[in-house]
């Protein structure tokens, strides 16, 4: 079970100390300009493909999967 759901939609929009080790954070839309290094963050796999970026498998995630982990999620906040 996820704590806390982070979506990110922005680069400058988010306070990274917010997160807990729990939680998830997915980069969405123009987020996914930086690099998802820390554990337990991930970039959404279309926005990525969307901007032409390569990025490794295990750090992505389908907007499918993305739909899971909000349902698994005990919050879910937007940025």
């Amino acid at each position: 079970m996820v704590k806390t759901l982070w979506l990110v939609r922005k680069l400058g929009d988010f306070a990274s100390d917010l997160v807990d080790e729990e939680d998830v954070v997915v980069l969405l839309q123009d987020a996914v300009l930086r690099f998802p290094s820390r554990k337990g963050w991930y970039a959404c796999k279309e926005d990525a493909e969307a901007r032409g970026l390569s990025l490794p498998p295990d750090k992505l995630k389908s907007y499918a999967e993305i739909a899971d982990l909000i349902v698994q999620a005990k919050k879910v906040v937007v940025w």
